[in-house]
């Protein structure tokens, strides 16, 4: 059989098509197996809730990954088929997202009988540490973040519309903006209202002391800080939140089979091996060495 110039290039074209579904199929076949050797590890269910491309363009309209309605019907989907004894563990990489959506997946999580664990290998931020406040413990890296959990009204937040408000004469204030300080009021008042519910949960046990609740409700939900202000470790165990830091090695693994898209070159890039702490040392020079003071290098000095 004679294959002309034609022929290779139709071979080639055909192989070219089945290498992203060969590669898609043998990633997820991958992460499937990386998640039933964690649960088999835990003894647990393990829940993936990880937004990669934060931020992409599509012909200039911004997009971005966050947590969704989708998000939610999926997570309380798991939920359900999870025996009532069968702790989850729950594994956090996200910016937030749909106050509507969150509330769904930490209302399910608080009403799970048995133990919630939620897992940070790098940031859960607003929605995401909602998601957080609903576990029975926090396991971070020690460089993860959590972040506030004050509402945001369109491009402003909410304690921000009502100090404006409140220092301002109310013969100056239009009623647009009296308007929004009116939903900012209710918007806190909701939002403090359900992370209260979430830090007195005590199934299957008491994981916040009592007299420790309002000031974590204070310092999550009154906009003292800006809403992308990173709350380290030390931070949430200061504030008296069930946090640990230490992540199972399984877990980085894990997100390795959840790469952040590439568009063009790598912004960070580095050899994926540990050093030797001792590198050979190069031999002395058999000649004489010259004096400091005496070397110079031609062209300078």
């Amino acid at each position: 059989m004679n294959f002309n110039f034609f022929d290779l290039f139709w071979v080639f074209l055909a192989i070219s098509s089945l290498q992203p579904l060969l590669q898609k199929y043998q990633v997820g076949a991958r992460r499937v197996q990386a998640l039933k050797q964690f649960e088999q590890q835990r003894n647990s269910r393990v829940i993936l809730l990880i937004h990669r491309q934060e931020s992409l363009s599509l012909l200039g309209i911004p997009l971005s990954r966050y947590i969704t309605i989708e998000d939610s019907e999926q997570i309380l989907r798991a939920v359900r088929l999870t025996p009532p004894d069968v702790p989850i563990d729950l594994i956090l990489h996200t910016p937030g997202g749909l106050v509507l959506a969150t509330e769904q997946i930490a209302r399910a999580l608080i009403r799970h009988p048995a133990k919630v664990t939620v897992f940070v290998p790098h940031y859960a931020m607003s929605g995401g540490t909602m998601l957080a406040l609903a576990a029975d413990e926090i396991v971070m890296d020690a460089n993860a973040v959590l972040g506030p959990v004050d509402p945001q009204l369109g491009n402003f937040p909410a304690a921000s519309i009502l100090k404006v408000v409140d220092q301002k004469n109310v013969d100056r204030i239009g009623d647009e903006m009296l308007i929004m300080a009116d939903l900012s009021r209710k918007a806190i008042q909701q939002v403090q209202r359900f992370v209260r519910t979430l830090l007195m949960d005590d199934v299957p046990t008491q994981k916040i002391a009592p007299e420790k609740v309002e000031s974590i409700i204070e310092a999550l939900t009154t906009g003292q800080v800006t809403h992308d202000y990173p709350i380290t470790v030390e931070e949430a165990t200061s504030l008296g939140l069930p946090v640990s830091a230490g992540l199972p090695r399984s877990i980085y693994d894990l997100m390795e089979l959840y790469p952040q898209a590439q568009g063009g070159k790598p912004s960070v890039q580095y050899i994926p091996m540990p050093y030797a702490p001792l590198r050979p040392t190069l031999p002395e020079p058999k000649g004489r060495p010259l004096p400091e003071s005496n070397a110079k290098v031609e062209g300078i000095g």
